[in-house]
């Protein structure tokens, strides 16, 4: 049997790298498209030599890690760097399957006569298709300490699973989530005509929004729900008119098609589809394990598993409850489910407009998926006989409730004052919330006040966009 020739494979090197012909002036790949919000932090983490680890950018299916790898490249080069001391390969690549990364590193420096001690920026893209990867990786990180190594996955499940288990102290993970409805807002050019943004003298509050025309930010945020989770969706009409096509058949399908069956040795395809497809319905409410045993046909300890796996797969994102005393229950019966992305939804079962009647259950998602930008903060959502809220922040330290807010897509409790009960009674047992917040579809009103309870309204679609801009703010400024 023929082995694939060296040259063959130098060929394909030199394929993928152009800049080494072309140099820095060179056309790179996506060059001209925005950059995320994340990418100051990113690269700041490629230029940071004093940690002597590799770099595993991780995250879902087409949300741009291949893309800011390669606004990478075109930094590294603006900033002098080399070009023939950058290396890019896809190892979905079907002529480098099953070589060895060191195999492949071996070749670039016989090529350029790169030394132990050369500065090299070196890009593993889709490193899960190489099996044992993680061993691979920690080896390169060990023997060069003066390359820098950047890996990228879509295949989340496994990449954050085997980071842990075998990179200790060699990887640090970096984790790129679907895009925020602020960055939705910059990249359709919308964001300053509709965001009002002042800069303030408050250390803790340094910016103050303001948004300019809410109806038009909710048309955008409807748009947002149905495909602005991606970039590609955003930039492409075609996709754009048939949003469904592209996220369902070239995400959510090859991750559970494809991805998690291989990760995990799944037999019964159909039955994690069938799983899934009933917690993306279900996204926003409340669920048991009984009865996502009887919707989707699946048995409760499976069910337990594959919610493990859609987790990691950054598909899902489980929220614990707690009560209205906001205390943790001892045996979690009951929890609820949201998307990471709320566009999954609709790409499953048809797109929304502002008065559907899952608008309410995908406003909730949209919220959520701003707060997994924060991987760091805990929610839950607290429920008992008479009540629910929506969202509830327990401080670390000892488990009291700081914030809450109450997820509503309508002005109705606003003018009908009653069905803010729920929250009163909340605020009561628990006084160490000074307020709490309730969106609404229109709605401002910052000093509100009801049976001596202190409300603030905000639009919902504005507090999203609030949410993800002062997260994303957050990580730049403690990335320079």
């Amino acid at each position: 049997m023929l082995e694939i020739a060296k040259n063959d494979i130098i060929s394909r090197l030199q394929f993928d790298n152009p800049w080494w012909e072309t140099g820095k002036k060179g056309k790179v790949a996506f060059e001209d498209t925005p950059r995320r919000k994340y990418f100051e932090a990113f690269h700041q983490k490629i230029l940071d030599v004093s940690v002597r680890r590799a770099i595993v950018l991780m995250g879902p299916r087409r949300v741009g890690k291949t893309v800011m790898v390669y606004h990478s490249v075109r930094e590294l080069l603006n900033s002098g760097i080399d070009e023939k001391n950058i290396l890019y390969l896809s190892l979905e690549t079907p002529i480098y399957t099953g070589l060895p990364l060191e195999k492949i590193l071996s070749y670039f420096q016989e090529l350029f006569h790169h030394q132990r001690d050369t500065k090299l920026f070196i890009f593993f893209d889709e490193i899960q298709y190489l099996r044992n990867w993680e061993i691979h990786l920690k080896s390169l990180v060990d023997s060069f300490a003066d390359y820098r190594f950047i890996a990228t996955g879509s295949a989340a499940a496994a990449l954050r699973l085997k980071s842990v288990e075998s990179g200790a102290g060699r990887f640090s993970d970096y984790i790129l989530p679907p895009l925020t409805f602020a960055e939705y807002l910059m990249f359709i050019g919308r964001e300053d005509e509709l965001i009002n943004i002042i800069s303030t003298q408050d250390p803790l509050h340094p910016y103050k929004y303001s948004a300019t025309n809410i109806e038009e930010l909710n048309k955008e945020f409807v748009n947002y729900l149905n495909f602005g989770g991606y970039p590609e969706a955003v930039f492409s009409e075609s996709i754009r008119q048939d949003p469904g096509q592209y996220i369902k058949s070239d995400i959510i399908e090859k991750v559970l098609l494809r991805d998690l069956p291989s990760l995990y040795g799944i037999n019964d395809i159909q039955e994690l589809n069938r799983l899934f497809t009933t917690l993306a319905y279900n996204s926003g409410n409340e669920v048991n394990l009984e009865g996502l045993s009887q919707s989707s046909g699946v048995a409760k300890n499976t069910i337990k598993r594959y919610i493990e796996y859609l987790e990691a797969a950054f598909l899902i994102r489980r929220v614990e409850r707690i009560d209205q005393n906001a205390k943790r229950f001892k045996r979690a019966m009951y929890f609820k489910v949201y998307l990471t992305n709320p566009s999954m939804r609709a790409a499953l079962f048809g797109q929304l407009n502002a008065d559907s009647e899952a608008m309410g259950a995908m406003t909730e998602t949209a919220i959520f998926s701003q707060w997994q930008h924060s991987m760091t903060i805990e929610l839950y959502y607290a429920r008992w006989n008479s009540g629910e809220i929506d969202i509830v922040h327990l401080k670390p330290a000892n488990q009291s409730p700081s914030w809450a807010v109450e997820v509503k897509w309508s002005d109705h409790p606003y003018r009908s004052n009653s069905e803010l009960d729920n929250c009163v009674e909340f605020v009561r047992k628990n006084p160490t919330i000074s307020h709490l917040l309730v969106t609404s579809r229109t709605i401002t009103d910052e000093d509100f006040m009801y049976k001596d309870v202190h409300f603030q309204f905000e639009p919902s679609s504005f507090y999203t966009y609030i949410i993800g801009a002062n997260i994303l703010r957050r990580i730049n400024k403690f990335s320079q």
